[in-house]
């Protein structure tokens, strides 16, 4: 038995009269939160002899790993693509709002833009651990300029970009710097992407490919490369073909390098992809989906006009389109609004839903041993929901930084 000398004497706080998703399901256990830390009761009681300094009863709630949205374009008219000076409250404002969302890490993500505005945005956005000033900042999410004419979606046509001689050199040149860059969306189909696919990967970037017409060998030598995530799946992509799936074919391809996971973002917004197509790829592929939002600035807002990077954008309910055009661009649902969608559509289980949002997004990362699970030593990074998957309160590192108010607000 250690010494208790060498046993932290920080308060232990107990979350009682809940179900904690653990190991994939649904467990009547309590939670115990030291140092914002998950913390094993058995140690405690055996090697400690501690128990609890506080007590909390979570009436019946489900307890669930925080959510992990790693395409997030802004909202609440903070749009992350624009170059402002005071971007870092852009930043601010956004963390903190998305708590109610019961989402506790992100990705701010930057749509193709001119590299004047990489090289003024990228250095202001810093990781960060989240807390009660907001969500955790996991790194930048850069979808574009290497991208597709064809399926540029609602990025602008004349800011995009092909790689050159000396391919690695200009996506740093564009870029500026990739400090804080988690996640690079390419185009597997553009000459030389396999050279860049395995610079970023060697640099522990996650590389997804999106916004591409490449057929489905392609795709494969990408994955092959390093390329490890799928960009906004069925969208700004060639629709599946039986001669030929394309991208979409690597949900099933016998090709993946053994050890390997492919694993595909989805907005379950109930606009960017029908709730068949959703149900087909997660039976297809259940351990790789991961929810994002792809939100826009005018998430959280009333509809009208708003930004997208260089683009201007019209909502209309939660439609949201290039101004004068039916281009979809973005969406303005909310993470905990795709996680009831992707529920209700595909009749999963609960904790299917959760750790789309949560495990999976985590496992993509390579984060799983802190983040997306409620193991023991991992971050105490969690949500309580009601029954029906509606948030009731958002904790980061075991403390609240979000409850829903007795109005229901």
């Amino acid at each position: 038995m250690p010494s208790n000398k060498s046993v932290s004497d920080a308060p232990i706080v107990q979350f009682t009269n809940c179900r904690i998703l653990r190991d994939h399901q649904l467990q009547r256990e309590d939670l115990w939160v030291r140092e914002g830390k998950i913390l094993n009761p058995e140690k405690l009681f055996f090697d400690e002899k501690g128990s609890a300094d506080a007590q909390l009863d979570c009436k019946g709630s489900i307890i669930a790993p925080g959510f992990i949205d790693v395409q997030i374009n802004g909202g609440f008219g903070v749009d992350f693509s624009l170059a402002t000076d005071d971007f870092k409250s852009g930043i601010d404002l956004v963390s903190q709002k998305i708590l109610s969302h019961g989402v506790t890490s992100f990705c701010p993500t930057l749509v193709t833009s001119p590299p004047s505005v990489y090289h003024q945005i990228l250095p202001q956005i810093s990781v960060r651990n989240g807390g009660a000033h907001g969500a955790g900042v996991l790194g930048a999410h850069l979808e574009g300029p290497f991208i597709s004419r064809e399926k540029k979606g609602a990025h602008p046509e004349h800011c995009l970009r092909t790689f050159e001689a000396s391919a690695f050199q200009d996506l740093l040149a564009t870029y500026g710097s990739l400090d804080c860059v988690r996640i690079v969306t390419l185009a597997p189909e553009m000459k030389r992407s396999s050279e860049v696919i395995q610079e970023l990967t060697k640099r522990g970037i996650c590389v997804s490919l999106g916004h591409s017409v490449a057929n489905l060998s392609q795709a494969e030598e990408a994955v092959q490369h390093g390329a490890t995530f799928i960009t906004h799946l069925f969208n700004a992509m060639l629709p599946f073909h039986h001669r030929d799936p394309g991208i979409v074919g690597l949900l099933t391809s016998d090709k993946i390098p053994p050890g390997r996971r492919v694993f595909y973002g989805m907005i379950s917004d109930g606009i960017h992809t029908n709730p068949a197509a959703l149900r087909i790829a997660h039976r297809a592929h259940p351990r790789g989906l991961v929810l994002v939002t792809d939100a826009i600035a005018g998430m959280g807002l009333a509809p009208g006009r708003h930004t997208l990077g260089q683009q201007v954008v019209e909502i209309d309910g939660l439609n949201t389109y290039i101004a004068g055009t039916k281009t979809l661009s973005g969406s303005v649902a909310t993470m905990d609004t795709c996680v009831r969608h992707f529920q209700e559509a595909t009749g999963c289980s609960v904790e299917t839903a959760l750790e789309a949002a949560s495990l999976h997004p985590a496992q993509l990362l390579g984060i799983e041993h802190n983040k997306g699970t409620l193991n023991y030593g991992s971050d105490a990074d969690f949500l309580m929901l009601n029954d029906n998957l509606y948030v009731r309160a958002t904790y980061i590192a075991g403390q609240e930084v979000w409850r829903q108010d007795a109005s229901g607000m």
